[in-house]
């Protein structure tokens, strides 16, 4: 037998037994996976918010970079992208916050009338329809929906302290966000070198004809990513406020709290527009149903100019990823993750679906030596 011949069957027959044994015992290859995750948790969350601060820290670098030299402008511009991050955050707790509990405290108030509305108005609505049904009694769902949104107003209310006295009391949180948080910092500090010792690592260990291609999906996917949470926050960030613009002509009192409600649930990709819509007309319903049918009117007709004019001049083209694609992303990512796979499907698929294009069209492509030779 030829010696190729030979290893490639080996190959193939070793191949199998891994993949059957890895079947078979799927739950401690599962498990063995959580474990390596959770040691090197620090590592990986400290990779996700050096990426996710990266483009910031660029634009400061090359801003800082006119005036300084490289080796200070690095420094200072890392530290300008964890500034800016701060105070996105504080200001969202200090302005954003206090809006969403006042919102939570107007509705909680006013819940028992909404309820006696939403119940008035479904059994005119059976009367109208002649239905011989026994007349709802929306009391416990009263008592309920008044419990959930006190447990949400007090959560909310003490959100700052439950959140020191959580982070004090568990140290292994503690160490892990300081961990990452160096991690993160030492990215972006040695990004070039960094960046350097990986592509020396690919020459010294990978072929060399498989250097340039795993180097060009490696840049494929990392612009992808960038692109997409980018696209999504700056989504979110502007449908919120245009809705909570729209919501001070609607319901004033309920500004805060569907503007929040629409501009996170815009995080999630296909699925967060609805998620958002719904929970938002819900709310607005029990206080007034014309109210809730013109915020539907209102909201599709926003995300249709957001979506078709000003997402588009602000982030871009986009990824490149058909909707019926999308939509098979999100389905199979949540099918296998839940909601990290939702948010991490679409940039993935936009990856795959770009490899596979770009695959295609060199297979198909003619040859440029067409000419037959004499």
């Amino acid at each position: 037998m030829d010696k190729k011949l030979f290893k490639s069957i080996l190959l193939i027959i070793t191949y199998a037994v891994v993949l059957v044994m890895v079947l078979a015992r799927l739950d401690v290859v599962a498990f063995a996976a959580g474990t390596v995750l959770g040691v090197f948790k620090p590592l990986i969350i400290g990779f996700c918010l050096a990426f996710i601060l990266n483009r910031p820290c660029q634009f400061f670098f090359r801003l800082y970079n006119r005036g300084l030299n490289k080796s200070a402008a690095r420094p200072l511009a890392v530290l300008t992208a964890y500034l800016a991050l701060i105070i996105i955050i504080a200001a969202i707790f200090s302005f954003v916050l206090p809006k969403l509990v006042e919102s939570i405290q107007t509705f909680v108030m006013n819940l028992s009338g909404y309820i006696a509305n939403a119940q008035n108005s479904i059994n005119h609505l059976l009367g109208y329809l002649n239905l011989d049904i026994e007349q709802l009694d929306l009391s416990k769902l009263n008592t309920t929906l008044q419990g959930l949104f006190s447990k949400a107003l007090n959560f909310l209310s003490n959100l700052g302290p439950q959140l020191v006295e959580f982070t004090t009391g568990l140290v292994s949180i503690l160490v892990t966000g300081v961990l990452a948080l160096v991690f993160s910092i030492y990215m972006l500090s040695g990004r070039d070198k960094l960046l350097g010792q990986c592509r020396r690592l690919l020459k010294a260990y990978v072929p060399a004809k498989v250097v340039s291609p795993l180097s060009d999906v490696v840049d494929l996917t990392a612009a992808t990513f960038t692109k997409f949470i980018t696209g999504q926050c700056i989504e979110a960030c502007i449908l919120g406020s245009l809705c909570s613009l729209g919501m001070l002509f609607i319901q004033p009192d309920y500004a805060p709290l569907i503007g929040v409600t629409v501009g996170a649930s815009a995080l999630i990709p296909v699925a967060g527009a609805y998620i958002g819509a719904i929970v938002s007309a819900i709310l607005l319903l029990m206080v007034s149903p014309l109210k809730a049918l013109i915020f539907v009117v209102f909201l599709v007709i926003l995300q249709q100019v957001e979506g078709n004019v000003i997402y588009p001049r602000v982030v871009g083209t986009s990824l490149g990823l058909p909707g019926i694609w999308v939509l098979a992303a999100v389905t199979v990512g949540g099918s296998l993750l839940g909601l990290p796979g939702v948010l991490v499907a679409v940039p993935i698929a936009s990856v795959l679906y770009t490899l596979l294009r770009r695959d295609i069209h060199k297979r198909l492509a003619p040859s440029k030596d067409t000419t037959p030779k004499t």
